[in-house]
């Protein structure tokens, strides 16, 4: 039987962003990346109000539970973008992990990612919400012309900007000794998975210092958009898990036409403590 071990979140707004407008959940058994969009403040407002939204209480477990969750997150960024003039034409991605019984659950919307490290393998498991990966994916483009093709920064789905959205759901069996992690695209369009990798590896008694790295070499690699790293290792069931990092509050959204600046973005529990349009880029901090 396995369980969670050590588990850890950062965001860096980058070398060329002046705002950061990611926003990261690391409350385990709950771990999540949002990205957000939006002129003005819209993509901190969006990702911090998606963040905070998956602190509700929703019936069910595992996907469906993850699905629900996604899906409040959704129904909160669309009403509050409907609210709040500031606010208009706001968005963001989220991609949100559930750890249960053994089993991670993942639900995922945009272009954020999730990744699995295992055996010394780097697997993506998400798939970009992104036009340039519907083009890679139809065969129109090759993965080499996806680096630098001119809309690659071009979403083709995000939380908050209609009604309803449709969430990409799956499960993956867990095994000890796997290692999560969840990102923005402020990382992976700068490091590629096989550097990840490379990064990772040598860091993973210490996931304080790995999240620490690929941010550095994200930034090393030019830092155009806001970096967010989390991750999460599974373990032996009843093997010690390393000390968990800082422990911060769940996020909190700004209430509509406030002046103040938005609450922290990011939440970081140890196990068992209580409680852009369509058309650009979907990127959120902390």
């Amino acid at each position: 039987m396995s369980a969670l071990g050590q588990s850890t979140g950062l965001s860096h707004p980058g070398r060329r962003r002046r705002r950061n407008e990611d926003a990261w959940v690391c409350h385990p058994p709950l771990f999540a990346v949002a990205d957000g969009m939006g002129g003005a403040r819209g993509g901190e407002i969006a990702s911090r109000v998606a963040a905070t939204a998956l602190g509700e209480t929703v019936d069910g477990s595992g996907e469906a539970r993850v699905v629900a969750l996604i899906q409040e997150a959704n129904r909160q960024v669309y009403e509050r973008a409907r609210e709040d003039s500031d606010a208009s034409g706001m968005g963001t991605t989220i991609t949100v992990a559930l750890f249960e019984d053994g089993i991670v659950s993942i639900g995922h919307v945009g272009d954020s990612r999730a990744y699995l490290i295992r055996d010394r393998k780097v697997d993506q498991l998400t798939e970009d919400h992104s036009l340039v990966a519907e083009l890679v994916r139809t065969g129109r483009l090759s993965p080499e012309e996806a680096e630098s093709h001119p809309q690659r920064s071009v979403i083709t789905r995000a939380l908050g900007t209609d009604p309803d959205v449709d969430v990409d759901s799956f499960s993956v069996e867990a095994k000890p000794g796997d290692l999560f992690l969840i990102c923005s695209d402020g990382l992976t369009s700068m490091v590629g998975d096989e550097e990840i990798l490379e990064v990772v590896e040598p860091r993973r008694e210490d996931l304080n210092e790995a999240a620490k790295e690929l941010v550095n070499a994200a930034n090393r690699s030019g830092g155009e958009d806001n970096i967010t790293v989390v991750f999460f290792e599974v373990v032996e069931d009843g093997a010690q898990a390393a000390a968990p990092g800082e422990t911060k509050p769940m996020p909190r959204a700004s209430s509509p036409r406030r002046n103040t600046r938005p609450s922290p973005t990011s939440a970081c529990r140890p196990r068992g403590s209580s409680s852009r349009s369509r058309s650009s880029r979907a990127s959120c901090c902390s």
